[in-house]
């Protein structure tokens, strides 16, 4: 972990001493409860009307199924426009389609049809907000507090599936799901204020902002050569899609196999919320103690071990526990996701990346409650329970070599390593395609490394808006090497020199110290398009 000025590592609660970040955090936790309370109420009035494990199975996917549809959107906007007018736009979408739940239930208007379709409309402001929400934590907090910051959000979305299920079920048995809908109303109206105080510092580039059609681009191709990031997306895949049975099912176990009311479906989602809580709290020892990989195959099981309880499980003496374990390994697995999707990527294109995350984990979900709600309906429940169990235990193994530990130490902060490139006249950002060509003398003993140094690079070049590169050799003088990198414009050259960070320049140096040679290696640029430089002198050049 990276020291505060003190030598100190910084605490679990310090980034909660920055005011800024406190305000956000209390306004996100009481919109997650919100989100919590809604998501009661709706699941409860769908059962009590239909009583179909396939419409409250709907009901629950309908808030996740924009998220698949609409993250990667939603991570470039994010990317790319200025995040706090599009956090406030989401923010008040969500209040409306809030309110209108509570008016229509106020009025004895709500129907399942129109319950799904103001359940999925909630769900596209969600989807649109997730991924700037996520990214700005890097900005409310320095570098050294990350790691601790994501960590409380993790927290805080517990606090809130400890709570706001309790509290949901309370209202809906006591004042009825109208008041559940308003509720989550006023929690978006809350947001709204601290969003409308928060002043974000400019983006420090000198660039023109991305298209959005590039920054989708960028952003895509980015997570192609990202090994930590994809390393996320493959063990989110391994978990979530069985991990949502529990949430999918859990409301036709206390209906359909417990023959309980909303109460006790409440106080079941909070024991789960209990468990991540209490696991948030000790995830700071386990992860000091243990390899973070093997921590998340153990929380897979325990997972897994839940699903079974839940399946076979009815005495309320013994169920309450199943899912304070399912809650304790829910968090472990998912801040530990979250964390090292935050810290694997740099700032550039985090909401981007994250969206990918967010995508996955809310495709798992969807996909997960679809699938073990409708299996539930034509076997039973606890048979869909079971083979989510096994499932869970199956990929939990397939997937836990796949490593995501050492993304908090990466240093991806802006590197400014590259030197502006010399032009004998200015270059229009739209001119290209761009040849850049670097040229190397490598010794012979050192050639084997060089070139092992060299893939690792390529695909940094690729990942930061390359389209072509290579390395070749002249066979007239051997030792001699040309690495080349084409990029489609000029403005995109320039976006790759923004876009090299402190790990990448470390990496780069490591290559520049095999060169063998008076000189630093030499760059030349070559500018393609019609009529390109006609003024530039030939052969320009200039020392990299």
């Amino acid at each position: 972990m990276v020291s505060n000025n003190n030598g100190a590592a910084p605490g679990a609660w310090s980034p909660l001493k920055i005011g800024l970040f406190r305000a956000m955090w209390l306004a996100i936790l009481g919109s997650n409860v919100g989100t919590w309370i809604n998501d009661v109420a709706a699941a409860w009035v769908m059962a009590e009307r239909t009583g179909s494990a396939l419409m409250v199975a709907l009901v629950q996917s309908a808030t996740t199924v924009p998220v698949v549809l609409l993250a990667l959107v939603a991570g470039t906007l994010a990317d790319i426009v200025d995040r706090r007018r599009y956090l406030l736009f989401t923010q008040g979408w969500m209040l409306l389609v809030a309110a209108t739940l509570a008016t229509l239930t106020g009025l004895s208007m709500l129907t399942p049809g129109l319950l799904v379709a103001l359940t999925f409309a909630m769900g596209c402001g969600a989807a649109m907000a997730m991924p700037a929400q996520a990214a700005i934590v890097s900005e409310l907090v320095p570098r050294p507090m990350l790691a601790s910051a994501v960590a409380l959000n993790s927290i805080g979305i517990n606090i809130a599936r400890s709570l706001g299920p309790a509290i949901g079920g309370l209202i809906v048995a006591q004042l009825g799901p109208g008041w559940a809908f308003g509720l989550n109303a006023v929690s978006f109206a809350a947001m709204l204020i601290v969003l409308s105080r928060w002043r974000p510092d400019p983006m420090a580039s000198t660039l023109p902002p991305e298209g959005f059609g590039a920054g989708l681009r960028a952003g895509l191709r980015y997570a192609l050569r990202a090994g930590r990031l994809q390393a996320v997306l493959i063990k989110s895949a391994g978990f979530f899609f069985f991990a949502s049975a529990a949430t999918a099912l859990l409301p036709l176990v206390v209906r359909a196999e417990m023959h309980g009311g909303a109460g006790l479906y409440g106080i079941l989602l909070g024991c789960i919320g209990v468990g991540a809580v209490t696991g948030a709290l000790v995830l700071p020892t386990l992860r000091a103690r243990m390899d973070r990989d093997l921590l998340v195959l153990l929380a897979t099981l325990a997972c897994a071990l839940s699903l079974f309880g839940l399946a076979w499980l009815r005495h309320m003496a013994l169920l309450p526990l199943a899912m304070l374990v399912n809650g304790f390994a829910w968090i472990t697995v998912l801040s530990s996701l979250q964390i090292a999707a935050q810290t694997a990527v740099p700032a550039w294109v985090r909401a981007r990346a994250l969206s990918l995350y967010i995508m996955v984990f809310s495709l798992g979900m969807a996909a997960g409650g679809l699938s073990w709600g409708s299996f539930a309906q034509r076997t039973s429940i606890p048979l869909a329970l079971t083979v989510a169990s096994v499932g869970a235990v199956i990929a939990g193994l397939l997937v836990w070599r796949v490593r995501i530990a050492g993304s908090e130490e990466l240093d991806l902060r802006p590197a400014g390593y590259w030197p502006a490139p010399e032009l004998a006249v200015p270059v229009p950002h739209d001119r290209g395609p761009v040849l850049v060509t670097v040229e190397y003398r490598i010794a012979e003993a050192d050639r084997a490394a060089f070139h092992a140094l060299m893939g690792e690079l390529g695909r940094t070049r690729r990942r930061d808006g390359a389209v072509v590169w290579g390395v070749a050799e002249d066979v007239a003088t051997p030792g001699i090497h040309l690495e080349y990198f084409v990029t489609s414009s000029w403005l995109e050259h320039l976006r790759q020199h923004e876009r090299v960070t402190a790990e990448d320049g470390e990496h780069q140096r490591k290559v520049r110290a095999l060169h063998d040679g008076e000189y630093a290696p030499k760059v030349r640029h070559f500018v393609g398009g019609a009529g390109a430089l006609a003024a530039l002198k030939p052969g320009h050049e200039h020392l990299g």
